[in-house]
Formats: C-alpha cells, sequence, structure tokens
C-alpha cells in the first residue's frame, strides 16, 4: 500500500534515462504544452476564435499547475542530485543549465501568471478585442517566448544532468 501512495514520485522514468517519473513527465509534457500553446496563438491570430483562445489558456494554466505542483512535490522529497551525479556534466555544465532553466521558469510563471489576471479581469468571459488587446498581445507573445525559453532550457538541462552518459 505505502507504494501506490508513492506513485509517482520517487520511481524511476520511462524515457530511458537516469531521470525520475516526474521529470520524464514534464519533459514530455512541455512538448504539448508548446503545442497547445502555439495551436491556441494560430486560432486567436489567423481564426479569431477568442473564446477558445482564452479555453486553451485556462485549460494550460490549470494543467501546468497541476503538473508543476507535482513536479516540485518529488523534488522536495526525493530531489534530483543522486540521479544527476552519474552525469560527466555534473560537476560543469549542470548547474549553469539549472541556472538558466530557473530564470527562464520563474519568470515565465510571473508572467504567464500577470498575463492571465489582466486578460481576465480586461475581456472578460466574452472575449473580444479592445483597448487592452495591444497591451495582451506584447505581454503574451513575451510569456510565449519565455515559456519556449522554459522548454528548451528545461530539455538541455535534462540531457545534461540525466541523459548523457557517465
Amino acid at each position: 500500500m505505502k507504494q501506490i501512495l508513492n506513485f509517482p514520485f520517487g520511481g524511476d522514468g520511462f524515457l530511458g534515462t537516469r531521470a525520475s517519473f516526474m521529470l520524464d513527465v514534464v519533459v514530455v509534457a512541455m512538448v504539448g504544452v508548446l503545442a497547445l500553446l502555439a495551436l491556441s496563438l494560430w486560432l486567436v491570430r489567423y481564426r479569431r476564435r477568442y473564446r477558445l483562445h482564452r479555453s486553451l489558456q485556462l485549460a494550460l494554466t490549470a494543467g501546468l499547475l497541476i503538473v508543476v505542483g507535482l513536479f516540485e512535490t518529488e523534488m522536495r522529497l526525493h530531489g534530483w542530485r543522486a540521479r544527476a551525479e552519474a552525469s560527466p556534466f555534473y560537476g560543469t555544465w549542470v548547474m549553469p543549465a539549472l541556472a538558466v532553466h530557473l530564470a527562464f521558469s520563474i519568470s515565465t510563471c510571473a508572467l504567464w501568471a500577470a498575463v492571465m489576471a489582466a486578460a481576465l479581469r480586461n475581456f472578460g468571459w466574452r472575449p473580444l478585442p479592445g483597448p487592452h488587446s495591444l497591451r495582451h498581445r506584447f505581454w503574451g507573445r513575451l510569456a510565449a517566448l519565455d515559456m519556449l525559453g522554459t522548454a528548451v532550457s528545461g530539455w538541455l538541462f535534462y540531457w545534461l544532468a540525466f541523459g548523457a552518459a557517465g
């Protein structure tokens, strides 16, 4: 029963690296996040599907909160360093890559929250273009680029720490 209560925390991953289950989930989830983010931006820009854009963004936000919450729980319970120590880059590139990734991920979190809060406040539940649109477009694009930086830097960190053979 104890093993069921700990799932997925601390278990081995499924991508064939030294990473844990939740690290692998996050690596794969970021592919989906970027795909849904691109779809959402395409729908609003080229199809003017404002409600669908809002719905996708809210779903992405909820999904990210859940996955990141589970991921952070695992990191606090089990850490990651013991799994990364076998990397040939552990003493050189792993920590700088993590620092870059954290800079992107923390700024993405702040930007995403600010863009979502401003959008809900200024567009409401029936989103249509209006006075807030230019500001939303600028900050939304910046948040999307920041999310791309989060994903790419996270994948680099993942490979350096858990994928590279020792």
